[in-house]
């Protein structure tokens, strides 16, 4: 018969930390904790096959009841006291556990076991009455709301009612009597809203509390976080049924969460929260702000000094920074689980270079610990710290970074929005979060709560989305569609800032400086580059855009689009009058007004880019996109050209095109006003010898788009082969450069073998690409992929993701073929796909030499290129 439970207790575990995939992340940590000799109450692991079991056949395998009654026993025996015993009763806690982390999507029951009978026995066995009463009141509530399906609001509006007859705030300052009265209502309400009473069999409660468990791994906030996160559907959760340690029988009690280093900053130091005389979910609920972990050293000063040799041990054994829950028991502490923490892009990258530099792991792994979508967050802009705000209240900077938006409370509302306008920026303001928040606070993009602490769920949920998030502001008062900060009111749809960094609410767009790699970043790029095969450049249509990406460690220029330079006021003119003209005399007269302007941008991009290679593509967008679009513009430019606004605009409707994308554009132009190709390559290289005589290195590439035919090249080379011959005649200067095409057609895949043989690089526009290989125009999808998705006819956007068995087939022809005639031919990328990690790896795997994307992603290029180079290592290395 399968095994499909798995005890830990004083002789050891049955599982082991490597077990994730049977036991689950939080069993396999229960596991291994055990292992090494932590103080773990003993319990068992029901395996996720179970829950898999569960969900294909609506019922459990055969010999899981007899087996989870066999641990069951066993946990007696081991704790010296009997399940739903009237004297010595056994109490468990029956929590979920993924192989991943999903905090708080699922569900958890705690002191299962407890009846109307037990619970006196637990008053007499403890000698705290107080405290059986509590736990009672606990598991009622719990129970009921999670395996009975009554509304969690209806249990917390008895309890809050109790307390302010009898002018509490707190529901520790709840007396005996007063816990029995809320026991009593609880079980009135369960046998209104379920018409049963409240089960007294021990054993039907923990039945129920494991159907419960594995049942949640389908709720909706569960769905949504695998979704957001993409866990698979089919992995299915464990349950762990753990004998009860209690953080509620007093003052030398508590409960908390710690994290070995800062999640937040990455600090080298024990980072926690606890309660006193609390249970578990009373942290990470949020409703009561909790104390400091460094505050129990004078509370409960044996139990914190164990705590932190506790923690030194989980980080040396796992070598890596863990996140972990704890209950102190009348001043004993209990481990209660272990995973890797989860931690903002910040703290990941200090934390694996300070790692690396203790001798706990290697250079490699350090790379491989940060995903190169995570870095993506630290470029983002910061609060000047110059700049005078209005900061209204400071709360706890759960997760740094700066972001402003308009103010929502509402999370559902936000999702909303999200959907109808993905450019919406919001911040979600609530009093505290819970899981079913999930969804509206993916849709934001900041998160601010007015209770919790550092390792709330709005906290630990915002630092795994990589949001800006500020909790336990207190400073604030939440209202439904309000909050007050003193006598400020801000209402929905009022801007706010969050400084994440500092925990400052700042009313208003506060300005914002653009990010810089330094320190630890910078440190573990330069890991990531000794791994990398592929060559990072970037995608840059200004000097400045140059100037940006050089300093993120970008290799040159992949694609410099001309045409963005000609829409500055003078150059838009000159730029018009070139297309209106009816001559070529008259095209020439114009080209010779841009000349100057387009070699002086070309000027400043060799300049920042000295020793680097720069590819410049010439002209690629129709004629019309140009042109003036207002009266007034129309006006204005027949004036400037001598001619009636109705000749300019016959002129204008005469380049007018049904499909403008696959009209004449590109090489196309170049071919029927190679004037145009004349001017582009004389600027180039008239700054090309400008900067060499300056005494700087310069790599000049020109690239022809929208090559079908290996004709149409020859043709656009020529020209720029005889411009560079004479300009280098004329100043006496020779330049490096090449000349190759971009492959953005599915034709010049195919013949690429044939445009090889006269091209000397090839650069991928998977952009157009996939736009000529799907037929879908690129700005029109957002009507029907998204549906698409949703349904399942697309796995993924392919224009945010490259499309491997389709768009990437062509590419590993083009670059097969291409190779076949010409081995020394160089290959890269320069649509947007060159900066999605996914889409670099591909690159990486078909033999590219580079990739190139925007400015601000080459620091996530460098990382994922070199993920793509180790994986491929690990995987070599495997196979031996």
């Amino acid at each position: 018969m399968a095994k499909y439970v798995y005890y830990f207790g004083k002789d050891g575990a049955e599982g082991k930390g490597d077990m994730k995939e049977l036991l689950g992340g939080k069993g396999a940590g229960l596991a291994e904790m055990t292992n090494i000799g932590l103080p773990v109450p003993p319990g068992f692991t029901i395996t996720t096959e179970v829950c898999v079991y569960y969900y294909r056949n609506k019922e459990y395998p055969e010999g899981v009841k007899e087996q989870v009654g066999a641990a069951l026993q066993r946990l007696e025996n081991e704790m010296g006291l009997n399940f739903g015993d009237r004297e010595r009763p056994l109490l468990v806690s029956v929590r979920s556990g993924a192989r991943t982390s999903m905090p708080g999507m699922m569900d958890t029951i705690l002191n299962v076991g407890l009846n109307d009978e037990s619970v006196n026995g637990l008053s007499k066995m403890t000698g705290n009455e107080r405290f059986a009463w509590d736990s009672y009141r606990r598991l009622i509530q719990m129970f009921g709301d999670v395996v009975l399906g009554i509304e969690h609001a209806k249990f917390e509006e008895i309890l809050q009612s109790v307390k302010e007859k009898k002018g509490l705030k707190y529901d520790y300052e709840l007396s005996m009597d007063d816990l029995k009265e809320v026991v009593k209502q609880y079980k009135e309400l369960v046998k209104k809203e379920t018409g049963r009473d409240f089960p007294q069999d021990p054993r039907e409660q923990l039945w129920f509390a494991i159907d419960a468990v594995f049942k949640s791994w389908d709720n909706q906030r569960a769905i949504t976080y695998r979704k957001i996160n993409n866990i698979p559907d089919e992995w299915g959760t464990a349950a762990n049924v753990q004998a009860m340690v209690f953080g509620n029988m007093g003052e030398d009690s508590a409960t908390g969460v710690g994290f070995t280093r800062n999640p937040a900053t990455g600090e080298k130091k024990m980072y926690g929260e606890f309660l006193p005389n609390a249970q578990g979910e009373d942290v990470v609920a949020g409703i009561r702000t909790p104390l400091p972990i460094s505050e129990l050293e004078r509370t409960i000063s044996d139990a914190y000094r164990q705590l932190l040799n506790v923690a030194e041990t989980l980080e040396k054994h796992y070598r890596d920074v863990q996140d972990f829950e704890f209950t102190i028991q009348q001043g004993k502490l209990y481990m209660l689980q272990t995973r890797t923490g989860k931690r903002t892009a910040l703290a990941a990258v200090k934390i694996a270079v300070d790692m690396v530099k203790e001798g706990l792991i290697r250079e490699e792994e350090a790379v491989m610990r940060i995903e190169p979508e995570q870095v993506e967050t630290l470029l983002h802009p910061m609060i000047d710290p110059e700049a005078e705000v209005n900061e209204i209240a400071r709360g706890l900077p759960a997760s740094p970074g700066a972001v402003t938006g308009k103010v929502i409370f509402d999370p559902a509302e936000a999702a909303e929005i999200k959907e109808k306008d993905p450019e919406a920026k919001m911040i979600l303001v609530r009093a505290e979060t819970s899981p079913e928040d999930i969804a509206g606070m993916n849709a934001c993009e900041g998160i601010l709560t007015q209770h919790g602490g550092m390792t709330s769920h709005a906290a630990v949920v915002s630092r795994a989305m990589g949001k800006v998030c500020i909790v336990g502001c207190e400073a604030i008062s939440v209202a439904r569609e309000e909050f007050r900060a003193k006598d400020i009111v801000v209402k929905k749809g009022d801007v706010i800032t969050l400084d994440g960094t500092t925990g400052r609410v700042i009313l208003g767009d506060a300005p914002k400086v653009e990010a810089s790699v330094m320190g630890e970043f910078a440190e573990l790029l330069s890991y990531a580059d000794k791994f990398r095969r592929l060559g990072v450049r970037a995608n840059a249509d200004t000097p400045e855009q140059a100037r940006v990406a050089h300093n993120f460690g970008a290799e040159g220029v992949g694609l410099c689009r001309t045409e963005h330079m000609f829409f500055g006021e003078e150059r838009i003119k000159a730029m018009r009058e070139m297309i209106l003209s009816d001559t070529e005399d008259q095209r020439r007269k114009a080209l010779n007004k841009l000349l100057p302007m387009q070699r002086s941008d070309f000027i400043e991009f060799f300049r920042e880019m000295a020793g680097k290679p720069v590819i410049i593509r010439t002209i690629d967008p129709p004629l019309h996109e140009f042109l003036p679009k207002t009266e007034e513009q129309i006006k204005e430019l027949a004036e400037d050209m001598g001619i009636s606004e109705k000749e300019l605009k016959r002129k204008a409707e005469s380049l007018h095109e049904v499909n403008p994308m696959l009209g004449h554009r590109g090489c196309r132009l170049g071919i029927t006003y190679p004037e145009i190709t004349e001017m582009q390559a004389r600027a180039i290289f008239e700054a090309a010898c400008q900067v060499k005589r300056e005494g700087k290195e310069v790599i000049a590439e020109v690239m022809i788009p929208v090559v079908n035919d290996v004709r149409e090249f020859i043709n656009q080379k020529e020209i720029v082969d005889r411009v560079a011959k004479e300009v280098m005649q004329e100043q006496e200067t020779d330049i490096r450069y090449k000349v190759g095409i971009m492959v953005e057609l599915p034709r010049a895949c195919v013949t690429a073998d044939k445009i090889a043989k006269h091209a000397e690089f090839f650069s991928f526009g998977t952009n157009d690409l996939t736009q000529t290989t799907f037929g879908f125009s690129r700005d029109d999808v957002g009507k029907f992929v998204p549906e698409f998705i949703k349904r399942g006819i697309l796995d993924f956007d392919p224009f945010q993701r490259l499309d491997e068995e389709g768009v990437g087939e062509l590419m590993k022809m083009a670059v097969t073929k291409g190779k076949s005639a010409n081995a020394e031919i160089e290959l890269g990328i320069c649509g947007e796909h060159g900066g999605d990690p996914s889409s670099i790896d591909f690159c990486h795997r078909a033999g590219l030499d580079y990739v190139s994307c925007s400015a601000y992603r080459v620091p996530v290029a460098r990382l994922a290129a070199a993920h793509a180079a180790l994986r491929e290592k690990m995987k070599v290395e495997r196979d031996k």
